[in-house]
């Protein structure tokens, strides 16, 4: 007997701590929601109203709260009272930024108070809450369930009631109980306070699903942008180069006697057919992914001045003269610098070949501290180009790669009647000093 009478008591000691952890958690060291910011998606416009309201509330209600408690209590406990209901009014006010801390003061205050004035209260009074300490305990209620959780808000409502009765438990004198009647008020306050802090969340939740929503249209109208623009590239200017491929393969084969200078001219405009169709592949690959490129084309080797000779060869082999020089030491370039460069060049001399028909052209990269300098000057040319139908966009691309990289680029005539070109790149590594040294590149 004594054996499950010791068992019976262990149980109930552990259920009184876990009840205790609970309870610490729950109504303690749980947080409450984080107040919101003005301009934030859940941040309630009627907060600051709801601020000033509730201090006026206090302020109104500190008065008539003072007066209850004042005519109840005898002469030696007046000018406690009157603190008991400054400090439940400060308490009220609190509530709006601790709401845990200030219910929790607020049910202490409560009580201490109905301890210390009930035994000189009027027996007619309502016990244990009077109407103004349904006010203030409701109004504690109410701003505890604006930021917690309805678990934790019933938990603390539970606790409330408990009080009350056992407040009722320790009356000196028979009072007339009020519970029926708190219990509603404490109940209304606790369900109006979840509700506003429910709609809080719904219009969160709200707001954020639609920024997703205007996200994911705007990542779709992308996409889509990006497809047409695929299918465009692919239908005008892949089959082109493809023709231009197949036709300089048949090409030789329709001469009789072709010479070696033209087989070699031909087989250069073949493998740079070829090579135009391996970029715009590329280019296509990234278009359509909708996420990253693919895994070939993210590590597909980019150009950059290492291969700067083979681009030089293959416009000589087109018929254009080019010179080019480099001055300063060589130092490590980012890859961003690297491709920009090369991109320059390439568009420069292209523009040469089309615009400038006979001309020559000199390439000069200048190594520098501080980045990179690349020139490229074409003499006038032999006789007028041929017109092109379409936009040229040859400048405003190598203007926006200057740019993207915090560079500058420059454009116009020389005074022989040729054309300039010059961008200066700053350098994304390295801390080589630059010198004179100039190198001739066959």
């Amino acid at each position: 007997m004594g054996a499950v009478t010791s068992s019976r008591a262990v149980r109930l000691r552990a259920a009184v701590r876990r009840a205790a952890r609970a309870l610490y958690e729950e109504l303690w060291a749980a947080p409450a929601d984080r107040v919101p910011r003005m301009g934030e998606p859940d941040a309630p416009v009627w907060r600051p109203s709801l601020l000033v309201l509730l201090i006026i509330a206090a302020a109104c209600f500190a008065v008539p709260r003072t007066n209850e408690l004042v005519t109840e209590a005898s002469d030696g406990v007046s000018g406690w009272a009157v603190l008991a209901a400054l400090a439940q009014s400060v308490v009220l006010v609190a509530g709006m930024i601790r709401p845990v801390g200030a219910w929790w003061a607020a049910t202490a205050l409560s009580v201490t108070t109905v301890l210390v004035t009930e035994p000189v209260m009027s027996p007619d009074r309502l016990f244990p809450w009077s109407v103004m300490g349904m006010v203030f305990q409701g109004g504690a209620l109410f701003l505890l369930a604006l930021r917690v959780p309805l678990r934790r808000a019933t938990g603390a409502l539970a606790l409330t009631l408990l009080a009350g009765m056992a407040l009722t438990l320790h009356q000196t004198q028979r009072h007339n109980l009020d519970l029926d009647r708190s219990a509603p008020v404490f109940v209304v306050a606790l369900v109006l306070g979840a509700a506003l802090r429910s709609l809080r969340l719904a219009r969160k939740d709200l707001v954020v699903q639609a920024g997703l929503t205007a996200e994911e249209r705007a990542r779709r109208t992308l996409l889509e942008e990006r497809n047409r623009i695929a299918r465009e590239l692919h239908d005008v200017v892949a089959h082109h180069m493809s023709v231009i491929s197949i036709q300089a393969q048949v090409a030789p084969h329709l001469v009789e006697h072709p010479t070696e200078e033209l087989r070699e001219n031909l087989t250069g405009i073949r493998e740079n057919a070829l090579e135009a169709l391996a970029e715009l592949r590329r280019v296509l690959g990234v278009l359509r992914s909708e996420d990253a490129p693919a895994r070939s084309t993210r590590h597909a080797p980019q150009p950059g001045l290492d291969r700067l000779g083979e681009l030089v060869a293959t416009v000589r082999s087109a018929g254009l003269a080019v010179a080019v020089s480099t001055t300063g030491a060589p130092r490590p370039l980012s890859p961003g610098v690297e491709l920009s460069a090369y991109r320059i060049v390439q568009e420069a001399l292209s523009n040469v070949m089309r615009h400038a028909p006979g001309a020559s052209a000199q390439v000069v990269i200048g190594h520098r501290s501080t980045g990179l300098t690349v020139r490229v000057v074409n003499s006038p040319p032999e006789r007028p180009a041929t017109p092109s139908a379409g936009v040229r966009h040859g400048l405003l691309g190598m203007r926006e790669r200057a740019a993207m990289l915090g560079g500058e680029l420059a454009t116009g005539p020389t005074p022989d009647g040729g054309w300039e070109v010059t961008a200066i790149l700053p350098a994304g590594t390295g801390t080589t000093e630059p010198d004179t040294t100039t190198e001739e590149v066959p």
